[in-house]
C-alpha cells in the first residue's frame, strides 16, 4: 500500500454534497455526516450541501476550494451531478460524469468489462415493458439460480436471488420499483471480496462473511455480525489476481480517485467483477473506511488523501474528460 501516503492538508473550505432524493438518500446522508465530522475534526471548514434541498445553480461557490462527494445512487452516481460541477469550474472528488454513468449501469459496465477481457457473470437485460414470456425466456437461457437486480441503482436496493421460475415474477417487479431495466445475471455462489482503488492504488482486500443470502442492504448498513477480514488464508496467487483484476475493472471504466470493486469468487477460484462503486459509502459500517483503518488511516486522514487527489489531478489538467 505504499503508493497510499497521507500528508495533512492546509485548511480547505469543502462543500460536502449528500442527500438528495434518491433511493440511497439515508445512506448518503450518513456518509455526509461522518464526512462532515471527520473532516471539521482535522480543521477545516465544512458545509453540508443536500442537492435536494439547495440548488446547485444558485449556491455561492466561490466559498467552496473543492467539493466532497457523498451522493450515492442516482444524480450522484451516474454522472448528473458531475456535469453541474464540471460546467461550473468546480474541483470534486470521484471520476467524472462520463466514468461515473459507464460504471452507474450494470450492463454498460459489464460490456466493458468483457471487451477488456475481465471475467463478469452471464446476464440479460429486460425492460418493465417486455412481454412476460420474453423475460422468463432469458430468464431459462441463463438458468436458475439467478440475480435478478436493477440496472442503474446501489446498495443492493431490489437484488434478489431467485432460485427457480416460480420466484422470478415478483423479484422482477420488485426490481421494477426502482429502474425501468433490470439485470437477470448468472448467480455466482463461493466467497465475496471487495477492493478499494484510488487512481490505480489499492487498499487491502477484504473477504465479507454474512450469514444472510448475500452481501445485501441489511448486512451492508445494519447487522453488526457482518465480517470483515483482511486476514482471510488465501494464496498469494489468488490475492495478487483479485489485486489486479479490481484495479483493471477500474481502469477499464475510466474511474477516477476513490472507487470500490465488488468481487465474487467461484469454488473454482475463479474471480468474477460484479461491479464498480464511484462513490463508496464512508458510513460506519462502510467498506471503503475499514480498508483505510487497516493501513493506519482513519476516516478524516483517508478523507484529505481523497481530496488531494482530486486537487492534484486538477492541477494537471487530467481531471475531467466530459
Amino acid at each position: 500500500m505504499e503508493g497510499i501516503l497521507h500528508s495533512p492538508l492546509s485548511s480547505l473550505r469543502i462543500a460536502i454534497l449528500a442527500g438528495g432524493d434518491s433511493a440511497e438518500r439515508s445512506v448518503s446522508l450518513k456518509s455526509g455526516t461522518a464526512v462532515a465530522n471527520a473532516l471539521a475534526a482535522r480543521g477545516h471548514e465544512v458545509v453540508t450541501v443536500d442537492p435536494s434541498i439547495t440548488s446547485l445553480d444558485t449556491y455561492g461557490w466561490n466559498n467552496v476550494d473543492v467539493v466532497f462527494l457523498a451522493l450515492h445512487g442516482t444524480f450522484g452516481e451516474d454522472g448528473s451531478v458531475q456535469q453541474i460541477l464540471d460546467a461550473k469550474g468546480i474541483v470534486y472528488t470521484g471520476s467524472n460524469s462520463e466514468a461515473s454513468k459507464l460504471a452507474f449501469s450494470k450492463s454498460a459496465a459489464k460490456e466493458q468489462f468483457s471487451l477488456s477481457g475481465i471475467k463478469t457473470p452471464e446476464y440479460a437485460l429486460i425492460h418493465k415493458d417486455d412481454p412476460t414470456e420474453q423475460v422468463v425466456q432469458k430468464a431459462e437461457l441463463i438458468g436458475f439460480p439467478l440475480v435478478v437486480k436493477p440496472d442503474c441503482q446501489g446498495s443492493s436496493l431490489g437484488v434478489q436471488i431467485v432460485g427457480n421460475k416460480p420466484e422470478l415474477a415478483a423479484a422482477v417487479t420488485a426490481s421494477f420499483e426502482l429502474d425501468t431495466f433490470c439485470l437477470l445475471e448468472k448467480a455466482i455462489f463461493g466467497s465475496e471480496w471487495t477492493l478499494g482503488v484510488i487512481d490505480g492504488d489499492p487498499l487491502p482486500l477484504i473477504r465479507i462473511g454474512t450469514d444472510r443470502q448475500f452481501f445485501d442492504f441489511e448486512a451492508k448498513y445494519n447487522d453488526d455480525d457482518t465480517e470483515y477480514n483482511f486476514d482471510e488464508p488465501i494464496s498469494t496467487e489468488l490475492r495478487n489476481s483479485l489485486t489486479e483484476i479490481g484495479i483493471l475493472a477500474c481502469r477499464t471504466l475510466g474511474t477516477i480517485g476513490v472507487a470500490r470493486v465488488d468481487i465474487m469468487v467461484d469454488e473454482a477460484r475463479q474471480p468474477w467483477i460484479l461491479e464498480v462503486n464511484t462513490i463508496p459509502g464512508m458510513t460506519d459500517h462502510s467498506l471503503v473506511p475499514k480498508a483505510a483503518a487497516n493501513i493506519g488511516l482513519d476516516l478524516g486522514q483517508f478523507c484529505e488523501v481523497v481530496l488531494e487527489r482530486a486537487l492534484q489531478a486538477d492541477r494537471q489538467n487530467i481531471r475531467r474528460a466530459s
